[in-house]
């Protein structure tokens, strides 16, 4: 099983809305998502789950990493990965952020290592450049939301910046992409 490890801020919904809504439910990866967002706006996964055919959910400390399944980080909390499974964190913020992109996705390189699929979305940070430069470091694969076409283009840019040679696609493209590296339970068995 693969890891698809995500990143947005500013202009998350309509990213993650348009990368999943294509996913067959099928999916031989796990995704676990950092947005940037107010303890208020809670309502993430419902809104997502409307145009989902994967599950998508609120992670809680000791879950079990499915493939299949879209785990997303609760406002306030940092979302770690550890193989087979997740944990929270109210550590200190990271670039300014809890959760931070960077603690996701520096702990899904560790985890997941060249099973790793690192993705950085539209944003108006530079938070997930370095976590994406782990990925890349790691062996694992690292896409970047073509900065052109973001809501918020200052992620991606640092994303790239950190990882020049990263797979730069239009939104449209990353959800096709992750089919091709991850494939579906289906195909592997």
């Amino acid at each position: 099983m693969k890891l698809v490890a995500v990143g947005c801020s500013w202009g998350g919904l309509h990213a993650l809305r348009a990368l999943l809504e294509p996913l067959p439910e099928q999916l031989d990866a796990a995704i676990v998502v950092a947005q940037h967002r107010r303890a208020e706006d809670s309502a993430l996964a419902s809104l997502l789950c409307e145009r989902s055919r994967l599950p998508v959910q609120e992670a809680d400390d000791k879950d079990d990493l499915e493939p299949g399944r879209v785990y997303l980080a609760p406002p306030g909390y940092h979302l770690l990965v550890q193989r087979g499974g997740l944990a929270l964190s109210t550590e200190p913020p990271v670039n300014y952020a809890r959760p931070s992109l960077d603690v996701l996705l520096e702990s899904a390189a560790d985890a997941y290592g060249e099973d790793c699929v690192g993705v950085v979305m539209t944003g108006a940070s530079a938070d997930g450049a370095a976590g994406l430069a782990e990925v890349a470091r790691r062996g694992g694969v690292a896409i970047v939301q073509d900065p052109d076409e973001a809501e918020r283009p200052e992620m991606p840019r640092a994303a790239l910046r950190s990882v020049p040679d990263a797979v730069t696609l239009p939104l449209e493209r990353i959800s096709v992409a992750l089919r091709e590296l991850c494939g579906t339970r289906a195909e592997v068995a």
